[in-house]
C-alpha cells in the first residue's frame, strides 16, 4: 500500500514540484494551501507523513505542527520552508517536527528524506525493534536475547525503545523527558541519567551488541556495534 503524503504550502508552484516528484516515486499525495484545510484533510483520511511550510494564512506551519502532533503523535512531519535560521529550526523541532529542509531544495533530497522518515516511523509502529543481539517487544515490554527474555520496568523499556527506534540520532535529556515521561513530568533531567545507567548495567555492550553513547553537552544516542 502506497504511503499517503500531505503537502501544505500556499505556493502552488512548490506544491506542484513536490507533488510531481513524490507521485513519480509512487506516493499518494494530498495538498492543502493552509493549516485549517490541512487539518480537515488529516481528519477525513489517512495521512502517513506531512510536509509543511511555515508562513501560511489561516493557521501557519507552527500551529499546524502543534495541532497535528496533538491529534496524531506518531505522524512524521517535515518542514520545508524559506526560514533557515537556527532559531526557526529549533522551534520546529521543539514543536514536534522531525526534519527540516530549507528552500530552495533539491527535490531528490526531499524524496530521500521522506523515505527515511517513513522507514523510521514504520519501525516504531511495528512494536518490535531489533538492536544488535536484542529484540525489543513492546507488546510484552521485554527484551529478548538469544538465550533469554528480560522483563523490564516500564520507563526503562520505553526509554530504550525510543533510542533504539532511531539509532544514531541524538536526543537531548529534555527530548527524552517529554517523549518518555510526558510533558507534565515534575522531576528533573537527572532522571534520564539514572535510567541510562541502569540500561547500561542491564545490557553490557559485549553481550547485547549496542551501546548508549553520551554526547557531551547534547544528550544520548544509541549505536549498533559491529
Amino acid at each position: 500500500m502506497a504511503a499517503n503524503v500531505l503537502i501544505v504550502d500556499d505556493d502552488p508552484d512548490i506544491v506542484e514540484l513536490i507533488r510531481f516528484y513524490l507521485s513519480r516515486e509512487g506516493f499518494d499525495v494530498a495538498t492543502a494551501s493552509h493549516g485549517r484545510e490541512a487539518m480537515g484533510l488529516a481528519e477525513n483520511g489517512r495521512t502517513d507523513l506531512a510536509i509543511i511550510d511555515i508562513m501560511m494564512p489561516n493557521m501557519d506551519g507552527w500551529e499546524l505542527c502543534r495541532s497535528l502532533k496533538n491529534e496524531y503523535p506518531d505522524l512524521p512531519i517535515l518542514f520545508v520552508t524559506a526560514k533557515g535560521e537556527t532559531n526557526h529550526k529549533l522551534k520546529g523541532f521543539q514543536l514536534g517536527g522531525d526534519d527540516y529542509l530549507v528552500k530552495p531544495f533539491d527535490p531528490l533530497e526531499l524524496v530521500a528524506r521522506v523515505k527515511s522518515l517513513l522507514r523510521r516511523y514504520r519501525i516504531q509502529s511495528l512494536m518490535k525493534v531489533q538492536i544488535g543481539n536484542v529484540m525489543l517487544d513492546k507488546h510484552r515490554y521485554e527484551a529478548v536475547m538469544p538465550s533469554s527474555a528480560i522483563p523490564m520496568p516500564l520507563r526503562e523499556f520505553d526509554l530504550l525503545f525510543k533510542l533504539a527506534s532511531f539509532p544514531g540520532q541524538i536526543f537531548t535529556r529534555n527530548d527524552l523527558i517529554v517523549q518518555v515521561w510526558g510533558a507534565d513530568f515534575e522531576g528533573d533531567d537527572r532522571t534520564v541519567d539514572v535510567h541510562i545507567k541502569r540500561l547500561r548495567d542491564r545490557f553490557p555492550e559485549s553481550e547485547c551488541g549496542f551501546a548508549i553513547e553520551t554526547k557531551r553537552g547534547l544528550g544520548y544516542k544509541l549505536e549498533v556495534l559491529g
